[in-house]
């Protein structure tokens, strides 16, 4: 906790008790959201499973007993070359006007420890050279929008839904069954490709996307992108049944094989930390748990 006595300025953790008050301050912040949406927000955070010893909401500013400032955070365990490692998805930053010298503080408090990657997936172009001047590093240059219905097709290779009571066996990891019970239960449509004794996992997410007017399906989570274009037009075709035609993913540049539109610069990614992000991995952060 950072506690600044002569301006009455303080840093803490966020706390249940401190959640009505915060979402007072985030309806002044974000004035397209609703109390509703908040309230959801803080009861999906509130629910997840999250590392221990990491704060489960974030940290918050006050002076004296008014809340003047919040950033979320969204702390997630992963695996990095062999080893557990700690990401953190840093969300929702805002600081009262007449507070906003402090804003500084709250963000150093947020990010100081060294071994947790910190990363950013949705900063407001004003706020670029100012994350740049934190050491924030790009590691997503844009994204697709894909119609992966009229992608090539791949002979030999079939799609199913993932079943949460199956077992598929060591061609699926115990960490990725878990990740995809989860996010089947977050709202997610997990999807298993099978090539001979080779099983790949993918999901997606239901977004409006573009002011909210195209339906769309982001790509959530893949082993590796050249995966899902080899076999985006057999998952394209397969979630086309369901009335699903546009997707979503974040990509490096244009892939072969996916038909669409590379939109490069379009949803700019940064980190920092030891553990770069995977380009395209939106399991367990804003998007799942608040809908960002």
């Amino acid at each position: 906790m950072i506690d600044n006595r002569a301006s009455g300025i303080r840093i803490r953790q966020i706390e249940s008790a401190d959640i009505d008050d915060l979402i007072a301050l985030l309806l002044k912040g974000f004035r397209k959201r609703t109390e509703g949406y908040w309230r959801r927000a803080f009861r999906h955070l509130s629910e997840r499973k999250a590392p221990p010893s990491y704060p489960r909401f974030g940290y918050l500013l006050e002076h004296g007993e008014k809340k003047v400032g919040l950033i979320i955070l969204i702390y997630s365990e992963r695996t990095a070359d062999g080893e557990p490692c700690i990401l953190c998805n840093l969300s929702c930053w805002y600081v009262e006007p007449m507070y906003r010298a402090y804003g500084g503080l709250l963000i150093s408090k947020a990010t100081r420890d060294r071994n947790v990657t910190y990363f950013n997936m949705s900063p407001s172009a004003h706020t670029l050279p100012t994350i740049e001047a934190q050491g924030f590093k790009r590691y997503c240059e844009g994204e697709i929008i894909a119609v992966p219905a009229l992608s090539r097709r791949v002979s030999r290779a079939n799609v199913e839904e993932f079943k949460t009571d199956c077992y598929y066996g060591p061609a699926l990891s115990k960490e990725e069954r878990e990740l995809l019970i989860s996010h089947v239960a977050y709202g997610c449509i997990a999807l298993i490709v099978r090539r001979g004794d080779k099983i790949s996992p993918f999901l997606f997410l239901h977004r409006r996307s573009f002011r909210r007017l195209l339906p769309t399906l982001q790509l959530i989570y893949c082993r590796d992108l050249q995966e899902f274009s080899e076999y985006a037009g057999r998952i394209g075709r397969a979630l086309l049944r369901r009335g699903v035609l546009f997707f979503r993913l974040d990509a490096p540049g244009p892939l072969p094989g996916v038909s669409g539109i590379y939109l490069a610069g379009h949803g700019l990614r940064y980190f920092r930390g030891p553990h770069p992000p995977h380009i395209g991995d939106f399991t367990f952060t804003e998007t799942i748990f608040l809908g960002w």
